[in-house]
């Protein structure tokens, strides 16, 4: 249990606050890991906001916890922990006298200033805390991404955090590091022999990492058009999933070392500039389609623009120039509106070298380790086995599958609120470091430049579907293929 502390959550009334935030700190307090005395402090723009927050955060709870959760005594302790707050940070001159009567009340304890709140405006949130004395030395600050509009944005905005708070109180937040089958994905790798010895370019042939959603631009189409799923999804997710997946083992699981590590693997990635960014990387933009036997429209009509050429679906094939990796392409793929809803890492290992069984055994499939984050989460490793059915030798795949909702029934997982306890706790290990984002942007920014240089046009793809076809194509030129969710 964390020690009493406050939490601010500006942009308390948005949808991240009341769909993710605020059902995370109820499963905190729920489950006994907030300690009496913390105050959650949601910010709201206008002071009707703040006075229906509690009837607003009851009936988010309701829609957005899982079966079985929401519990009403419950929540009348938890509300206990509610304190809306009416504040426009737009405004200079706005009276931030509420929230900082609140904060003074206890001035000694961790405060966390929650950014739910687009990345424009941290810069200026930051120097009014700072103009209202309201940043002490137990006070944090955690960020949303994307971060930054680019590499120049990026430093931009870091730049202005740094003028307020030391890096080591800033928490730049990516809530898929914090899903317990990430965090598995590293004991899996570093508390086993097997899998250790059995992570190289020795015996994997690729890699394939995709995170795909069947919903389209869910009320944030302005947001959306001006990013597209290259800066908001493979920029930060993705490549932090690659990090995880390819880095070296760190001598310790410190905050520090983790970061050294991964901030290797970003750097060693081998550019992509020019004419390479065309023959390895596919965008595409989502048209009419179907999805569960319901039709839905295309981008363009989400967006209720005739024209973008925002793309809502990036595939890419990457390498890691290092010992370990040489020669392994990673391929890397997110979209929206597709198939179904799934985040997985496939781990794909060589063919045997020598087949000793005859061609009426069957074939031999390549072994293959699944490590799925969403919807649920698990464990497969795909072997070959005998029939047990067969008097005969007939080899078919077979799969050992560790389901964690199955395993651990009475835990729930959830990413933000593992990270939010993590933040409270000064534990920066699952947060990103500023020269992370430096270099993930690094590697990044060449694509987007040649495609506005080259007037780059997305691939339509209808919803409902695996992506363009050239995303297949990407594969296939080397005799591979993409492992769609089931």
């Amino acid at each position: 249990m964390s020690n009493p502390f406050d939490m601010v959550l500006f942009g308390g009334g948005g949808d991240l606050a009341l769909r993710k935030l605020i059902p995370a700190l109820y499963r905190a307090y729920r489950e006994g890991s907030l300690a009496e005395g913390c105050r959650i402090l949601p910010v709201c723009r206008r002071q009707e906001d703040a006075d229906q927050y509690l009837n607003v955060a009851l009936q988010s709870l309701q829609q957005y916890l899982r079966d079985g959760e929401y519990c009403n005594s419950i929540w009348t302790g938890f509300s206990q922990l509610l304190r809306p707050v009416s504040l426009d940070i737009s405004i200079p001159d706005q009276q931030w006298t509420h929230l900082s009567d609140i904060l003074e009340s206890d001035p000694d304890r961790v405060r966390i200033f929650y950014l739910a709140i687009p990345p424009g405006v941290f810069g200026p949130c930051c120097e009014n805390l700072s103009a209202k004395g309201l940043i002490s030395k137990n006070s944090r600050v955690v960020v949303e991404k994307p971060l930054g509009y680019n590499a120049q944005t990026a430093e931009e905005i870091n730049s202005k955090m740094a003028s307020y708070f030391p890096e080591s109180s800033i928490f730049r937040i990516d809530h898929y590091l914090g899903k317990e089958t990430v965090q598995n994905l590293l004991a899996l790798r570093f508390s086993n022999v097997l899998f250790e010895h059995l992570w190289d370019a020795k015996t994997i042939d690729h890699i394939q990492i995709s995170i795909s959603e069947t919903v389209g631009l869910e009320g944030r189409a302005g947001f959306y058009d001006e990013t597209g799923a290259l800066r908001d999804m493979v920029q930060n997710h993705l490549l932090q999933l690659l990090c995880l997946v390819a880095m070296e083992s760190p001598n310790s699981m410190t905050a520090k070392n983790i970061r050294a590590e991964k901030i290797k693997v970003l750097e060693a990635l081998r550019p992509l500039k020019g004419d390479l960014v065309d023959e390895n990387v596919v965008r595409g933009q989502y048209v009419a389609g179907e999805i569960d036997g319901q039709k839905v429209p295309g981008y363009l009509d989400d967006l209720a623009d005739g024209a973008s050429a925002t793309e809502t679906f990036v595939a890419l094939r990457a390498h890691i120039d290092s010992w370990r990796w040489a020669g392994v392409p990673f391929f890397l793929r997110t979209g929206k509106r597709m198939e179904k809803r799934c985040a997985e890492i496939v781990v794909q290992y060589k063919k045997v070298s020598h087949h000793v069984y005859n061609e009426s055994a069957g074939n031999v499939t390549p072994n293959r380790l699944v490590i799925r984050l969403q919807p649920e989460e698990s464990i497969k490793l795909i072997l070959m086995a005998k029939k047990m059915d067969s008097l005969t030798t007939e080899l078919q795949p077979a799969e050992l599958n560790l389901t964690l909702s199955d395993t651990y029934d009475s835990f729930r997982s959830d990413a933000y609120k593992r990270l939010m306890l993590d933040a409270a706790a000064n534990n920066s290990a699952l947060f990103i470091h500023r020269d992370e984002v430096a270099a993930a942007w690094a590697w990044v920014d060449p694509i987007i430049e040649h495609w506005r240089e080259t007037n780059n046009q997305p691939k339509p793809y209808p919803a409902g579907s695996w992506g363009p076809d050239e995303a297949n194509e990407l594969l296939a030129r080397s005799g591979r293929h993409w492992f769609n969710a089931k």
